[in-house]
Protein backbone atom coordinates (compact mmCIF):
# COMPACT_ATOMS: atom_id res chain seq x y z
CA UNK A 1 0.00 0.00 0.00
CA UNK A 2 1.18 3.15 -0.66
CA UNK A 3 -0.70 5.22 1.88
CA UNK A 4 -0.77 5.18 5.59
CA UNK A 5 -3.43 4.17 8.04
CA UNK A 6 -4.06 4.67 11.64
CA UNK A 7 -6.62 4.21 14.19
CA UNK A 8 -8.09 7.28 15.40
CA UNK A 9 -11.41 6.51 17.73
CA UNK A 10 -13.19 3.78 18.73
CA UNK A 11 -16.96 4.34 19.91
CA UNK A 12 -18.62 3.31 23.05
CA UNK A 13 -22.23 3.86 23.61
CA UNK A 14 -23.36 5.66 26.65
CA UNK A 15 -26.67 7.20 28.61
CA UNK A 16 -24.86 10.29 29.36
CA UNK A 17 -21.82 12.19 28.62
CA UNK A 18 -20.68 13.28 31.56
CA UNK A 19 -21.37 10.59 33.53
CA UNK A 20 -19.25 8.08 31.33
CA UNK A 21 -16.24 10.50 31.17
CA UNK A 22 -16.16 11.27 34.86
CA UNK A 23 -16.01 7.51 35.16
CA UNK A 24 -13.47 7.23 32.97
CA UNK A 25 -11.76 10.33 33.85
CA UNK A 26 -11.56 9.13 37.52
CA UNK A 27 -10.65 5.62 36.56
CA UNK A 28 -8.38 5.73 33.92
CA UNK A 29 -6.98 9.13 33.93
CA UNK A 30 -8.48 9.68 30.79
CA UNK A 31 -8.47 13.37 29.39
CA UNK A 32 -10.52 15.53 26.56
CA UNK A 33 -8.67 15.66 23.29
CA UNK A 34 -12.46 17.24 21.83
CA UNK A 35 -15.42 17.99 23.22
CA UNK A 36 -18.35 20.54 20.97
CA UNK A 37 -22.01 20.50 20.38
CA UNK A 38 -23.01 20.54 16.86
CA UNK A 39 -25.44 23.24 15.84
CA UNK A 40 -27.84 20.16 15.75
CA UNK A 41 -27.58 19.49 19.13
CA UNK A 42 -25.07 16.24 18.74
CA UNK A 43 -22.15 16.68 21.10
CA UNK A 44 -18.90 15.10 20.39
CA UNK A 45 -16.94 14.05 22.89
CA UNK A 46 -14.05 12.75 22.36
CA UNK A 47 -11.41 11.19 25.17
CA UNK A 48 -7.72 10.07 25.51
CA UNK A 49 -5.13 8.57 28.02
CA UNK A 50 -1.47 9.08 28.59
CA UNK A 51 -1.58 12.30 26.94
CA UNK A 52 -2.10 10.76 22.85
CA UNK A 53 -4.50 13.04 21.16
CA UNK A 54 -4.85 10.95 17.83
CA UNK A 55 -5.87 7.64 19.52
CA UNK A 56 -9.19 7.44 21.75
CA UNK A 57 -12.81 6.85 22.65
CA UNK A 58 -15.63 8.96 20.86
CA UNK A 59 -18.48 8.76 23.35
CA UNK A 60 -21.77 8.20 21.61
CA UNK A 61 -25.04 8.92 23.46
CA UNK A 62 -27.57 6.89 22.22
CA UNK A 63 -31.13 7.41 21.29
CA UNK A 64 -34.27 5.95 24.15
CA UNK A 65 -34.80 3.35 21.31
CA UNK A 66 -31.28 1.84 21.17
CA UNK A 67 -31.09 2.33 25.00
CA UNK A 68 -30.69 -1.48 25.35
CA UNK A 69 -27.68 -1.60 23.28
CA UNK A 70 -25.31 0.60 26.04
CA UNK A 71 -23.33 -2.00 28.11
CA UNK A 72 -23.87 -4.59 25.63
CA UNK A 73 -22.69 -3.19 22.03
CA UNK A 74 -20.38 -5.99 21.61
CA UNK A 75 -22.71 -9.09 22.95
CA UNK A 76 -20.85 -9.64 25.76
CA UNK A 77 -17.36 -9.45 24.01
CA UNK A 78 -14.91 -7.68 25.68
CA UNK A 79 -15.31 -3.53 23.99
CA UNK A 80 -11.86 -2.38 24.71
CA UNK A 81 -8.33 -3.53 25.61
CA UNK A 82 -6.44 -0.95 27.51
CA UNK A 83 -2.43 -1.70 28.08
CA UNK A 84 -0.68 0.25 31.44
CA UNK A 85 3.09 -0.17 32.70
CA UNK A 86 2.48 -1.50 35.58
CA UNK A 87 -0.67 -3.30 36.65
CA UNK A 88 -0.99 -3.92 40.16
CA UNK A 89 -1.08 -0.41 41.36
CA UNK A 90 -4.02 0.34 38.63
CA UNK A 91 -5.52 -2.94 39.93
CA UNK A 92 -5.69 -1.50 43.18
CA UNK A 93 -6.77 2.03 42.38
CA UNK A 94 -9.92 0.20 40.81
CA UNK A 95 -10.84 -1.87 43.32
CA UNK A 96 -10.82 1.61 45.62
CA UNK A 97 -12.94 2.85 43.00
CA UNK A 98 -15.45 0.01 43.27
CA UNK A 99 -14.95 -1.35 39.80
CA UNK A 100 -16.47 -4.61 39.15
CA UNK A 101 -13.53 -6.70 38.43
CA UNK A 102 -14.84 -9.83 36.74
CA UNK A 103 -11.58 -11.53 36.48
CA UNK A 104 -8.53 -11.16 38.55
CA UNK A 105 -5.14 -10.54 37.52
CA UNK A 106 -3.59 -13.21 35.12
CA UNK A 107 0.14 -13.51 35.12
CA UNK A 108 1.57 -15.43 31.97
CA UNK A 109 5.37 -15.19 30.92
CA UNK A 110 4.57 -12.50 28.05
CA UNK A 111 1.76 -10.75 30.29
CA UNK A 112 -0.69 -9.59 33.10
CA UNK A 113 -4.07 -9.24 32.79
CA UNK A 114 -7.73 -8.46 34.27
CA UNK A 115 -10.67 -8.43 32.84
CA UNK A 116 -12.81 -5.50 34.65
CA UNK A 117 -16.73 -3.42 33.66
CA UNK A 118 -17.53 0.12 32.76
CA UNK A 119 -20.03 1.59 34.52
CA UNK A 120 -22.47 0.60 31.68
CA UNK A 121 -21.09 -3.36 32.48
CA UNK A 122 -18.97 -2.85 29.18
CA UNK A 123 -16.49 -5.33 29.36
CA UNK A 124 -12.40 -4.35 29.42
CA UNK A 125 -9.70 -6.22 29.53
CA UNK A 126 -6.31 -4.16 31.45
CA UNK A 127 -3.14 -5.83 29.67
CA UNK A 128 0.35 -5.04 30.86
CA UNK A 129 2.92 -6.41 28.38
CA UNK A 130 6.25 -8.11 29.80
Amino acid sequence: MDFKISLGRTIVLVKDYDEAYNFYHRVFGCHKIYDDTAPDGQRYLHVGFGGVENTGIWFLKVSSDSESKVGNQTGGEPLLVLYTDDIFPLFDHLIGEGVEITEEIVISPKSKFFHCRDLYGNRIVVVEVA
